[in-house]
């Protein structure tokens, strides 16, 4: 029971992580014309940098078991941090806009529309996996329950 436990937290891990991502993606999307942030400058494009965690914690008997399998063999993912990316602005010509420079350039984020709805997509793709994965878990453990009546 307890390694339907562990794959239900794995499973549960990665779709909080690619929901993040989800999230992230559509803020940089909502920001793809911003100009002025909070920060007082040009929006900069956010990403989302994953770690991979072990979440099976109980106990030595565990952690002895996989030391001697070589390493970790219950990982899941969390997210580590939402980093601004370091992307150079893009400039684009509107000299009646206020924020333009003597040129009439504007600074515009480096955010790609389609790159987004890529990161978007693949964040929902896994999202989805992990669902099917919980969904397939539950399954398995009634029909066990189910033989053992």
């Amino acid at each position: 029971m307890s390694s339907i436990f562990t794959t239900l937290e794995i499973a549960s891990s990665g779709m909080k992580a690619q929901r993040t991502r989800m999230n992230v993606a559509a803020m940089n999307m909502a920001n793809k014309n911003t100009t002025r942030s909070a920060d007082g400058g040009v929006y900069q494009r956010r990403d989302v940098v994953l770690e991979a965690v072990e979440v099976d914690k109980n106990g030595f008997a565990s952690r002895l078991q996989t030391a001697m399998k070589g390493g970790p063999t219950n990982l899941g993912v969390k997210v580590q941090a939402v980093q601004k990316s370091n992307d150079q602005f893009r400039l684009h010509y509107d000299p009646g806009h206020p924020d333009a420079n003597e040129e009439g350039y504007v600074e515009m984020p480096a955010v790609s529309g389609i790159e987004e709805m890529v990161n978007m997509m693949s964040a929902a793709r896994a999202y989805e996996a992990g669902a099917k994965m919980m969904t397939t878990v539950k399954t398995m453990a009634e029909q066990a329950l189910r033989i053992g009546r």
